[in-house]
């Protein structure tokens, strides 16, 4: 079944610049389609052209009749006064609506009355909040706030006082709890961290419906798409895989039709020197030839060659290092409003090294980032770095002293150079033509952090300190960014929540949770394995300090007494074991849910010692029974 049909759509916001120009494609129900494309390309536009915000102004959009259909890039304007709370609750609407409608015919049927049509509506209202769960909305709540970190505190918390980023958290959870038929997902992992990130990957994973995303986030990408759509020039390119085998497959589409391409004007170049010496001849039959071959050629010289994107042909200027130790942590603590951020950190770092810098948001990574670039204090301990460090910083939010001057101006006064050297440099970046004379208060935020970037290059560094550096960046713009760093041979500190990155560069991580950073000397996919084993240990493996001693067995009452106990405990044991059963059930069952799942492998560990303890007793009792027997 179909669930979306788009059919030559055609779209532009100005005379001559059109943005999507006949733009076909049909998803069928259940599939996960990633639309990818660089900045600009019209991945939003044909989003919002779906949902009925934007009409086309060509062509047409169908969706499935009776399909219910959500984005989550739209944020709702609400009532000043609604809390968080309130506006997760508006997804359920449609329940209440059920609920009221069902709460006046009970009070229809206690007053008397009990004709058929009534008593029909009440049974059908009665199963159809059944099927649509309105008898557990708390739990759904709590699943999905817990998934992606929605914290209790926040749920009370106005939403009109919420960050942008904070307001997409929330709607992305509201159109979750929606249980719509068609998801349509803008950049949903722009403002989650790791764990809320890998639990949507999960639900979009188990999602029953038809999952249609934009998102730069190539980990996402893989683990959500079996299909790709790709905006290029207006045009819609289709791949029929996830976002690795787009990559291979597009750079196998771009060598074929290159190799075509030049076989094509070598072609055209051998017919130029055919015609060439037959015009030489001057005869009248040559001459009829040569035209006739150059209609030919006419014909065929209308393929441009393809066009690949421009890969960075850039590097830092690295500063060399001379030392052992490039900078120590020593006892640094930080904390806000009576809130420890972290305590006590100790971490030294030698030279080369590339470390990736984690945890949840809110944790306090990009304070410890400004603690080490010395833009804000510890409240103890302190950082010293080597005698010839010198250190390059890209923050999370890029600002400039002068947002009016243009991109060429800031070149110019900011690196000291000549206006053909900035333009240069701009030009590596993609700042090109008449851009260069933009004002920087112009630039998205992507683009601030690409200019910011093409200043850092012009530095001569050995510390290259990143905060979050491809958010808000399209892939190619991240691939960018990534061969820059791969060319950068000194050291590296980050903060990512982009896993391509991080896999890529980081050689050691450093995890920020509880108020300490766990050192761990390995890159990302051991990190993983390693979590995955300690998982499985800590459900397996109990201290042997957590055991309660077992009980001797009382004395007093012979071998009847001691048979007595013995069928007790034996009893006890069949009991534990069947708790064990049902909560491995449970925790299949609550994979998905985080905070239940923690709370199921507490429960287990408890249940698994009880059984140890109960086992040990069943055989002091059975060893001393068959001693008293003789």
């Amino acid at each position: 079944m179909i669930d979306i049909s788009v059919n030559d759509i055609v779209k532009s916001f100005q005379i001559g610049q059109t943005v999507l120009n006949g733009v076909s494609f049909q998803v069928n129900e259940g599939e996960r389609v990633g639309i990818l494309g660089k900045n600009g390309s019209g991945k939003t536009t044909l989003f919002r052209i779906l949902t009925g915000e934007y009409f086309a102004d060509e062509g047409e959009v169908m969706i499935a009749q009776g399909k219910r259909i959500g984005l989550i890039s739209q944020i709702p304007v609400y009532p000043e006064e609604y809390t968080v709370e309130d506006v997760l609750d508006t997804a359920f609407e449609h329940i209440h609506a059920m609920e009221a409608e069902l709460l006046k015919i009970t009070e229809c049927m206690a007053a008397g009355e009990s004709d058929e049509a009534l008593l029909h509506r009440y049974d059908r209202l009665t199963s159809g909040l059944e099927v649509a769960g309105g008898y557990d909305l708390d739990v759904r709540v709590n699943k999905v706030c817990n998934g992606l970190g929605v914290t209790q505190e926040m749920r009370t918390r106005p939403f009109s006082a919420l960050s942008g980023g904070e307001k997409t958290r929330i709607n992305l959870c509201r159109l979750i709890l929606e249980d719509t038929d068609i998801l349509l997902l803008d950049e949903p992992t722009n403002h989650l961290d790791l764990h809320a990130v890998e639990w949507l990957e999960d639900y979009v994973s188990h999602f029953r419906g038809t999952v249609l995303t934009i998102s730069h986030d190539r980990y996402f990408l893989d683990r959500c798409v079996d299909r790709i759509v790709a905006l290029n020039e207006g045009k819609a390119e289709f791949y029929s895989g996830n976002y690795s085998f787009y990559v291979v497959e597009k750079e196998r589409r771009y060598q074929e039709r290159l190799k075509q391409y030049e076989k094509e004007q070598a072609e055209l170049e051998r017919l130029s020197e055919t015609v060439r010496k037959m015009h030489e001849h001057n005869t009248e039959h040559l001459h009829k030839r040569a035209f006739s071959i150059e209609k030919r050629m006419a014909k065929m010289q209308t393929a441009n060659r393809p066009k690949q994107e421009r890969n960075l042909h850039t590097a830092f200027q690295s500063r060399d290092f001379h030392g052992d130790m490039l900078f120590t942590v020593e006892g640094v603590s930080k904390g806000y409003d009576g809130r420890t951020l972290f305590s006590d950190l100790e971490l030294s770092v030698t030279g080369g090294e590339r470390i990736a810098l984690l945890g949840d948001n809110g944790t306090g990574k990009s304070t410890f980032l400004k603690i080490l670039l010395k833009e804000e204090m510890p409240d103890k301990g302190s950082v010293r770095f080597g005698p010839t460090v010198k250190v390059g910083y890209l923050p999370q939010i890029v600002q400039f002293d002068h947002p009016e001057r243009s991109l060429v101006d800031t070149m110019i006064y900011e690196k000291d150079c000549s206006a053909q050297e900035a333009r240069d440099q701009l030009g590596k970046f993609r700042f090109q033509g008449e851009d260069v004379f933009k004002p920087v208060s112009a630039l998205s935020g992507g683009e601030l952090s690409r200019l910011k970037l093409c200043m850092l290059m012009m530095d001569s560094i050995n510390l290259l300190v990143l905060d979050e550096p491809t958010n808000h960046l399209d892939v190619a713009s991240r691939e960018w960014i990534e061969e820059a760093v791969e060319r950068f041979d000194g050291a590296l500190l980050f903060v990512s929540h982009d896993r391509y990155f991080i896999r890529r560069f980081a050689n050691r991580i450093w995890t920020l949770e509880q108020g300490q950073i766990t050192d761990f000397r390995g890159d990302y996919e051991a990190l993983k394995a390693k979590q995955a084993r300690d998982e499985e240990l800590r459900s397996v493996i109990k201290p042997a300090a957590q055991k309660p001693k077992a009980q001797k067995p009382k004395g007093g009452g012979g071998t009847k007494n001691l048979e007595k106990q013995l069928r007790t405990v034996e009893r006890e044991i069949s009991k534990a074991e069947e708790t064990i059963a049902q909560l491995d059930a449970d925790m299949e069952a609550n994979a998905t849910d985080y905070q239940k799942l923690q709370e199921l492998v507490q429960e287990k560990s408890q249940a698994e010692d009880e059984l140890s303890t109960l086992y040990e007793q069943w055989e002091e009792l059975s060893l001393t029974l068959e001693e008293t027997n003789g």
